[in-house]
């Protein structure tokens, strides 16, 4: 059993964040730490001056109120949410927060991610800890 996990959530139709929810609840310790983490990718610098600051901010604030509301309903949970390029700010809060498993959601994947590699890919290959994807 696990003691420190961590849920990363993009939130979008095809996320499947209930079934990561169980499947951390089944293989927590008793009194494991469940974290909900949402990475926010930061605007590209061409991109971000025509974005105004008080819409980011918002959006930050929104995606940290539903991770709270989520959190809410795990015994022992907590949200976060950071910026960053997913993959690596997942694996590197893992790291800084001696976690022990990351429980995410996978795609089906395309070409595209075939190619390039999608973010549970990567996590996978990088994380410091166990990975157990969903799909």
């Amino acid at each position: 059993m696990y003691s420190n996990i961590l849920i990363p959530v993009a939130f979008g139709e095809d996320r499947d964040h209930p079934q990561a929810v169980a499947v951390a609840r089944h293989l927590s310790s008793d009194g494991a730490l469940i974290t909900l983490l949402h990475v926010m990718e930061q605007l590209p610098v061409y991109a971000a001056e025509f974005v105004p600051t008080d819409l980011v901010i918002g959006n930050r604030e929104r995606m940290a109120g539903r991770l709270q509301v989520m959190a809410a309903d795990l015994p022992n949970g907590q949200s976060a949410v950071i910026e960053g390029a997913t993959g690596r700010s997942i694996t590197d809060y893992a790291k800084d927060h001696s976690t022990d498993l990351i429980v995410m959601p996978s795609h089906q994947p395309a070409l595209s991610d075939i190619l390039l590699g999608s973010t549970a890919a990567w996590v996978t290959r990088h994380a410091p800890c166990a990975v157990h994807v969903i799909r």
